[in-house]
């Protein structure tokens, strides 16, 4: 009998996070639509993985890790998601790396901003900690559209976001100080 109980225990947890993926998901964009929140994008795929090559350049996309077709199909389908919901970015911002701009621009949502804030991890705790308090201070009245790496994402919410995912957060209530989650956008 108890082993019985562990494994219907066992499917419903397989079973529940799609579910309450897709409760996420609408959460998420009817967030975005209401405007005052920030959609925080990891640029679309970019093979191999992670990194850059030794010695690349930032002013030089050719020394980078760039996007595959493949990254390029997916930023163009996020910024039809976004037509098709009705979200309207107030701000689009992306780290100065070229698989970013490409992934903001491909989206097609409005003027692109590149700036190194956005391009922060724990390795440079001084842009982090700018990032936090431009989040944290976001109030709209549209979006706040973010295009950056998966460890920045990691660093400042503790989600790893996929290529071409979309975490969604909000600032926290009244003077109280960071954001929280609202919800995850998968790849469209």
């Amino acid at each position: 009998m108890k082993r019985l109980v562990l494994a219907v225990l066992a499917i419903w947890l397989l079973a529940a996070p799609p579910v309450m993926a897709a409760d996420d998901s609408q959460e998420a964009w009817a967030a975005l639509v209401h405007g005052g929140h920030v959609a925080l994008i990891r640029h679309g795929n970019a093979p191999p993985g992670y990194g850059d090559p030794p010695g690349f350049k930032i002013d030089d996309c050719a020394t980078q890790r760039n996007l595959d077709e493949r990254g390029r199909e997916q930023a163009r389908a996020l910024g039809e998601a976004f037509r098709q919901h009705g979200v309207r970015p107030d701000k689009i911002l992306s780290s100065p790396w070229c698989r970013c701009l490409e992934t903001a621009r491909l989206m097609a949502l409005g003027p692109v901003d590149g700036t190194w804030v956005v391009a922060a991890s724990d390795k440079s705790p001084e842009r982090l900690a700018a990032m936090r308090q431009m989040l944290a201070n976001w109030r709209g009245p549209g979006t706040l559209v973010v295009v950056t790496h998966a460890l920045t994402v990691q660093a400042l919410v503790g989600i790893m976001p996929g290529q071409a995912e979309t975490v969604v957060v909000r600032p926290k209530p009244g003077k109280e100080s960071g954001v929280e989650v609202v919800g995850r956008i998968p790849v469209p």
